[in-house]
């Protein structure tokens, strides 16, 4: 009888491991960002409801923060950035991970994850291609937008502000979908969304389920 395989644009685990030097007895880090200090328990907290609506509303407050050297001069505007600045920084490590974890944009934080990692476990080339695009449309609308702010004028305020929420929403739904496709690609993955349940309980059975 023929052994399953995978779908050509998900590689199987062992040709992975092959391909990349990968370790089933060495801990995968899916995400890291060593600079930002983005580590797994970061990112689960990142995960959080309360933490990617709030960090998405903040890009109109960081070009306030810019445009204040129309008002202020350049030391004010400076120290109101680093202020924007170190509130992104706490973001993703001040609230609580979330309750579920089936949620839209719980599964496009786990989705970019996967993205990020795609040097470990390699995703389908469309769906990176996807991301790309949609990463240099969102940065695209930013240097608009930031250049408004520098410049105080406002239709480039406006639509880069406008540019950078369209591409990053864009960038959210294909995370998301990218998650769905690739969660049962490693068993890493897998685990992000899934909650043991206590079998110590009544009628709680022996198996794991989605968070809720």
């Amino acid at each position: 009888m023929q052994r399953p395989t995978m779908p050509d644009q998900i590689p199987s685990e062992p040709m992975q491991r092959r391909a990349r030097g990968y370790s089933a007895y060495r801990p995968m880090n899916a995400g890291r960002l060593r600079l930002l200090g983005m580590d797994s328990a970061v990112w689960q907290r990142h995960a959080s409801g309360w933490s990617v609506w709030t960090r998405f509303a903040t890009l109109p407050f960081l070009f306030l923060a810019v445009w204040a050297h129309g008002w202020y001069g350049w030391p004010t505007a400076i120290a109101l950035v680093a202020a924007v600045c170190v509130w992104l920084w706490l973001n993703p490590r001040i609230f609580p991970p979330p309750r579920r974890l089936d949620s839209w944009h719980a599964r496009a934080t786990f989705g970019e994850r996967v993205w990020l990692n795609r040097g470990v476990v390699p995703i389908p080339p469309a769906d990176n291609r996807q991301a790309v695009i949609l990463s240099l449309v969102t940065g695209a609308g930013f240097l608009v937008g930031m250049w408004g702010a520098i410049a105080l004028h406002v239709p480039a305020v406006i639509v880069g502000t406008l540019l950078t929420y369209a591409g990053k929403l864009a960038f959210l739904k294909s995370m998301a979908r990218l998650y769905d496709v690739m969660r049962d690609a490693h068993p890493v993955y897998r685990s992000w969304t899934v909650v043991p349940v206590n079998d110590n309980l009544p009628d709680s059975g022996c198996h794991s389920k989605t968070g809720s």
